[in-house]
């Protein structure tokens, strides 16, 4: 929300200084994103009289001329305009100056060997308007030597407020100059509201649509000139980034931001019948004042007569009805749109515009007859004509709820002491309605206010959440207990090895777009109300989000990425309700070393990079490791969450017995990487936290460790094994053969060969005994090697002569 210093002062009787309007401003909750003054750019720039102005000597389209600056010694300026002579008063550009279109800072230099002293200046030069075919020229009476802005009424500082969504009446400047006033910073000045004369009966329009447009009120205005609008105006829609169009269309502008009240006004001649507010034909069109033409939806509000449909209501006019140079009668329209309908219905069109702003966020249902006489006021003070009646269709929703309020809550909910009657004082100011019993009912204009707690913030943030005084929590005495859950320790622990093993975290929206939900298996959860289209549903996996950072890195130059981060996947369980899973996802892309000397060629990362880091890191989290199972990733038509995301062939889970699902690891799909854009291949983890055993809820996990005071023995096995049977399957039963004295057992050899029966593999396992009390006697070592190949013989494999 952009405005003027001076335009805010038509509103608020104040003497405060722009530093102070601008710390209040952001104090009470109407932050300030920046103030820029379009008058210090012209500062240099002063009124000068041409006294002479004669044919330069080398140039026949340059003349050399005198001018007069109020400080008594006439300077030599070149000049090429056309219009340029002798007695005008027009814009002197001094030595120093920087000429605001082109960034060109004068000096004093000769042009065709005659010395030029500054530059006599055009509109476009001064970025006043589009005029370039001659310097500016101004009235006879203009004050020699005083500086242009002053002059022009531009040196006006523009204030730009961020609007949060809740404050409505805080889109139109009256609505911020009243916060001001409430805040001690002035008084708000009384609104004029205006009686035109009007004639005969208003015109013929009506609401069809009482959910989406309410209330439709409009009053015609015949005998209209639409000429330019007046200068005042038009500085102050271009200081705020408004492009003026004609008078017409600049009233309904201007009302809009100076008191929040968005208008439209069609040229009747363009109308056939009556103007009917009511939902849209599926599938009809309409041509919009930005050219585009939109396809409408049948829950959408419009403005139409008995031909076509002229308007995409409270969102943004059409082009066939639109006024022009030519219109001679107008039709005001003042209506009261649902902020629902609003809403929907420029989200479904992806389109926005200044009315809709205001529109969704609800405007004041009690300002439509104020709001049309003013505008109707200004048509006929501006353009001329003759006003009818005004037409009232359907009845705007007026009734405000009332709420007991207890001065107390202040501090007790606020934390902020304000006397009773400094609190009455506020929520007047502000337009609240207060009884004797503190029975209160907001304004028409602050739709926001549900209940005490809001009038509990209207007061604290008017008198100052800086007031509000620090106080610690309540603690007890002694040692702090701790206050992390198990899942918080766990989410720590991982978080804090990833970083350690040389990973980089990220932090990724929860809300992506339905296209990369789908390559995952598609979101449980879309939201109806998105920011865009690229933040509509929330995200079933972390890998889209970090692919795309992943995309991102690469594509500007980075040999490695290695990326985790720790959040939440949205799921819904069993029964179809909400299920939030937290987990810890990493992704390795590039580079895993680069090339040097030893090794060659760069080498890239695989799947038994991100095995390593998955088990780093259920190890960190305090998870089984020795007891995990690897088993193949199940695709989505096995029954997989989200498995057709992972290379058949070279992705695997960590499980804890055959069900539960610790981690996800290997390399993702070609398909999902050419998805997100990215060339190579993607090795990645997906560690599902909220599946990790919980720890004992008292005592140990396991005893102290004490050293062995016996040294342990080693025992090679070497087995001919079937060439699909896993390693770590072999391992784990050897483990499990006599868990007493057996306590760890590691492959160390694998070799295969081509017989005439096939391949034959052999896996030599080094099997770790420790002795308790005693060394082993010989018998014991032979009980637990028969032990031994009796477990492997389980799995088909055959100890080696």
């Amino acid at each position: 929300m952009k405005f003027t210093l001076n335009w805010l002062r038509e509103h608020l009787d104040t003497d405060a200084s722009l530093d102070t309007i601008l710390v209040t401003l952001t104090r009470i909750g109407l932050e300030v994103e920046g103030v820029e003054n379009p008058g210090e750019a012209l500062a240099a720039f002063r009124i000068a009289r041409v006294l002479t102005a004669e044919r330069h000597p080398q140039a026949d389209k340059l003349q050399v001329l005198s001018v007069d600056t109020g400080d008594g010694a006439p300077l030599q300026v070149v000049c090429g305009a056309a219009n340029a002579r002798a007695g005008m008063i027009g814009v002197l550009g001094l030595p120093g100056a920087v000429v605001p279109s082109n960034g060109m800072q004068l000096k004093v230099s000769a042009i065709r060997g005659v010395e030029s002293n500054g530059m006599m200046c055009s509109s476009r030069e001064l970025e006043l308007g589009d005029d370039h075919d001659g310097i500016i020229e101004l009235p006879a009476d203009a004050p020699v030597g005083m500086s242009f802005p002053d002059y022009a009424g531009i040196d006006d500082p523009v204030i730009d407020v961020s609007i949060t969504p809740n404050r409505q009446d805080c889109m139109g400047v009256r609505g911020i100059a009243r916060d001001l006033a409430a805040a001690g910073l002035g008084t708000l000045k009384p609104l004029a509201v205006p009686t035109p004369a009007t004639t005969g009966p208003g015109p013929d329009v009506r609401t069809d649509d009482v959910e989406g447009c309410p209330a439709f009120y409009a009053q015609s205005v015949a005998g209209v000139v639409n000429r330019a609008a007046p200068d005042w105006m038009q500085r102050r829609l271009k200081a705020i980034g408004q492009k003026p169009i004609s008078a017409l269309v600049d009233i309904t502008n201007y009302v809009m931001i100076d008191l929040g009240r968005p208008l439209h006004v069609y040229d009747r001649a363009k109308l056939s019948g009556a103007l009917v507010a009511r939902r849209a034909v599926a599938g009809e069109q309409v041509l919009a004042l930005n050219g585009k033409t939109y396809t409408l939806g049948d829950a959408m509000t419009v403005i139409a007569d008995d031909s076509q449909v002229h308007d995409i209501g409270g969102i943004m006019g059409g082009e066939d009805s639109g006024v022009s140079d030519t219109t001679t009668d107008v039709l005001i329209e003042c209506a009261y749109f649902s902020p629902q309908a609003i809403a929907r219905t420029g989200q479904k069109l992806n389109l926005t515009s200044d009315a809709r702003g205001r529109f969704e966020r609800g405007v004041d249902p009690a300002f439509l007859d104020d709001g049309l006489a003013i505008a109707c006021a200004m048509v006929l003070d501006l353009c001329g004509g003759t006003a009818s009646g005004v037409t009232r269709a359907g009845e705007p929703p007026l009734a405000m709820p009332s709420f007991a309020y207890d001065p107390g809550l202040a501090q007790r909910l606020g934390g902020l002491s304000v006397a009773p009657e400094r609190q009455r004082d506020i929520l007047a100011r502000l337009g609240f309605a207060i009884t004797e019993d503190w029975q209160v009912t907001p304004p028409s204009w602050r739709r926001d206010i549900d209940g005490p707690a809001d009038l509990v913030e209207e007061v604290v943030r008017i008198e100052g959440i800086d007031n509000v005084p620090s106080v610690p929590l309540p603690r007890p005495d002694g040692v702090a207990r701790p206050t992390a859950t198990p899942e918080q320790k766990i989410e720590r622990k991982v978080r804090r090895s990833a970083a350690a093993r040389g990973l980089h975290e990220a932090v990724t929206w929860s809300f992506i777009p339905q296209t990369q939900a789908a390559v995952f298996g598609g979101g449980a959860w879309t939201l109806a109300n998105p920011i865009s289209e690229d933040m509509k549903v929330m995200r079933p996996s972390l890998l889209p989000g970090l692919l795309s950072a992943v995309q991102r890195n690469l594509s500007r130059g980075a040999s490695s990425v290695r990326l985790f981060e720790v959040g939440r996947r949205y799921l819904a369980d069993a029964a179809g309700a909400p299920d939030e899973r937290a987990t810890l996802t990493l992704v390795l892309a590039g580079e895993r070393t680069p090339r040097g000397w030893q090794a060659g060629k760069p080498q890239r990362f695989d799947a038994f990079d991100a095995k390593a880091e998955a088990l780093a890191l259920l190890e960190a989290a305090g998870a089984p490791v020795a007891n995990l199972q690897v088993m193949p990733v199940l695709s989505t038509a096995e029954g997989g969450e989200a498995g057709d995301a992972w290379h058949p062939g070279q992705s695997a889970t960590l499980r804890l017995g055959p069900k539960t699902v610790l981690a996800r690891f290997g390399m993702l799909h070609p398909g999902v990487l050419k998805a997100f854009d990215i060339a190579g291949d993607v090795a990645a983890v997906e560690l599902f936290l909220d599946a990790l055993p919980p720890k004992r809820a008292s005592g140990f996990m396991r005893p102290a460790f004490a050293p062995p005071a016996l040294q342990a023995v080693t025992r090679d096995f070497a087995f001919t094994v079937a060439p699909a049977l896993a390693a770590g399957d072999l391992v784990r039963a050897i483990r499990g053969a006599d868990k007493a004295a057996i306590v760890d057992a590691r492959v160390f050899d694998v070799f295969e060969r081509a017989t005439d029966e096939g391949v034959e593999r052999s896996m030599a396992v080094e099997v770790t005994l420790q002795p308790g009390e005693k060394s082993f006697t010989d018998a014991e070592l032979k009980a637990v090697a028969d032990k031994v190949v009796a477990a492997a013989a389980k799995l088909g494999a055959v100890l080696r002569g």
